[in-house]
C-alpha cells in the first residue's frame, strides 16, 4: 500500500495520544489522573441538551443546508452583536464540524503551494499540520516565556517574506493562555493589514477571559477588511459541548460560497440535532457560561498559586482558556531531559497525564488543563511537585 505524500509530514495529535495512553493505563488499573485534554469538566446546560431532545422528537434528522440552518447562522450574527456590537449577516456565516474544521476548511480554501504562514509559538498543535495540508509552509515565530508567550509586530515583520500570505492568531492562547490586550491585538492587526495579509483569528475560548482582561476580538477588523479576516469559535469551550462539534466561521460571504463548495464535497451539513443545540446554546441564557468562567477562574487561581510556588518554574499567569503552560527547563536532569521525557516521568511516577511543550513549539514546557474538579487538580499538583523536586 502507498500512502500520500502529504500524510508523511503530519503527526498524530499530541493531546490526543496522551489521553490514548491514560486510557490504557487506565484499563490495567492505573489510577491516573488525566490534565491532558482540553475539554470542560461541566455538563453540557440542561436547555442545551432539551433542545437536541425536542429536534430529535418532531423528527429534525434530516440533511440540512450545508452552511448550516438558516437560525443557526442567524444566531451566531447574534452572538456577535450581543458580545461585540457587530452583527455579520447570515451570508457572511458558515457552521462547521467543530472549530477545527472551520481553521482546516479555510486554509485549504486560501492557501497554494508555495505560500507561508505565520504562526506565534507557543501554538495549538494543529495549525502547522493544517497548513502543511495545504501544501503551504508554517513559519514559527516563537514568544518564550520571558514575553508572556506573545508575539509583536516587530517579531512577526522579521519573519515575514513575499511569500507570506496568512497570518494566524489565537487569544486566549492554547496552549498557554495568554490574552493579547486590545492596544497589542490591534497593533498586530493594523500590521497585518498593513502587509497586505489574511488573518484567521481562532477566538474558540473567547468566553473564558478572566477580568481584568478583557477578550479583544477581530470582529472590529473584520468589519472594516472582510476580504482580509476571518473569525473562526464555536460553541465547545465556552457551552461545554465538545462532542456536539457544531463550530461556526466569519467571513467574506464569497468566501464563505466557497467554504460552503468545500464543505459540501467532504462533511456536507453538520448534525442537524446538534444544530438545534447550538442555537439554543446561543440564544438561551448565559448564566451557565459565566458559572464556568467563574471556576475556572477559581482553579485558575489556585493552580498557579502551586506552579508559581516551584522555585524552578517559570510561568506567566494566564488570563483565560483553562491552561498553566510552565517551563520546567529547570528541572530537567539526567532521564528527564525534555518536555516529552518530563511527562513521561510525571505519568509514570506521578500518574498524572500532562501534554509536553515541544507538541505546541516550546520543548522546555509543559502544558497543565485545569478542566476537572478542584480537589482532582490539587491532588495532581501535588504529586507533579513530588516528582519535580525528587532526586
Amino acid at each position: 500500500m502507498e500512502i500520500a505524500e502529504r500524510l508523511r509530514c503530519i503527526k498524530p495529535s499530541a493531546t490526543l495520544s496522551v489521553n490514548a495512553k491514560t486510557l490504557e493505563l487506565k484499563a490495567q488499573g492505573v489510577d491516573v489522573i488525566s490534565l491532558a485534554v482540553g475539554e470542560p469538566d461541566f455538563p453540557t446546560p440542561v436547555h442545551v441538551c432539551d433542545a437536541a431532545c425536542a429536534a430529535i422528537r418532531e423528527g429534525f434528522t434530516r440533511y440540512t443546508a450545508v452552511p448550516g440552518i438558516p437560525a443557526l447562522r442567524k444566531a451566531v450574527g447574534g452572538y456577535y452583536d450581543r458580545q461585540y456590537g457587530i452583527c455579520p449577516p447570515p451570508e457572511a456565516v458558515i457552521v462547521s464540524n467543530g472549530g477545527k474544521h472551520a481553521l482546516y476548511n479555510l486554509m485549504q480554501a486560501l492557501l497554494n503551494a508555495g505560500d507561508e504562514v505565520l504562526i506565534p509559538a507557543p501554538y495549538w498543535v494543529s495549525y502547522p499540520d493544517m497548513v502543511s495540508l495545504a501544501q503551504a509552509t508554517p513559519v514559527i515565530v516563537r514568544a518564550g516565556v520571558e514575553l508572556g508567550f506573545k508575539v509583536t509586530p516587530a517579531m512577526l515583520d522579521a519573519a515575514c517574506t513575499p511569500r507570506t500570505k496568512m497570518l494566524i492568531l489565537n487569544s486566549p492562547s492554547n496552549p498557554t493562555g495568554a490574552v493579547y490586550g486590545q492596544e497589542e491585538f490591534d497593533a498586530i492587526m493594523q500590521w497585518a493589514m498593513d502587509r497586505g495579509l489574511f488573518v484567521i483569528s481562532d477566538e474558540i475560548y473567547d468566553q473564558l477571559v478572566f477580568a481584568p482582561a478583557v477578550m479583544a476580538s477581530a470582529m472590529r477588523w473584520w468589519q472594516k477588511f472582510p476580504d482580509r479576516v476571518a473569525v473562526c469559535n464555536g460553541v465547545a469551550k465556552s457551552f461545554a459541548m465538545t462532542g456536539w462539534r457544531v463550530g461556526y466561521t466569519v467571513a467574506h460571504p464569497d468566501l464563505v460560497k466557497k467554504l460552503a463548495t468545500l464543505q459540501g464535497q467532504c462533511t456536507s451539513n453538520v448534525c442537524s440535532v446538534a444544530q438545534k443545540a447550538a442555537l439554543a446554546a446561543l440564544e438561551g441564557s448565559y448564566d451557565c457560561v459565566r458559572s464556568m468562567n467563574a471556576a475556572f477562574r477559581r482553579r485558575r487561581d489556585m493552580a498557579y498559586a502551586v506552579v508559581d510556588s516551584w522555585e524552578k518554574a517559570r510561568c506567566p499567569r494566564p488570563d483565560g482558556a483553562f491552561y498553566i503552560f510552565a517551563d520546567v527547563s529547570g528541572y530537567f536532569r539526567e532521564g528527564m531531559r525534555g518536555s516529552a521525557a518530563v511527562c513521561t516521568r510525571l505519568l509514570e511516577e506521578a500518574h498524572v497525564a500532562l501534554v509536553p511543550g515541544v507538541a505546541f513549539g516550546d520543548d522546555n514546557c509543559i502544558r497543565f488543563s485545569y478542566a476537572v474538579d478542584d480537589q482532582v487538580l490539587a491532588s495532581a499538583l501535588e504529586k507533579i511537585g513530588a516528582v519535580l523536586h525528587s532526586r
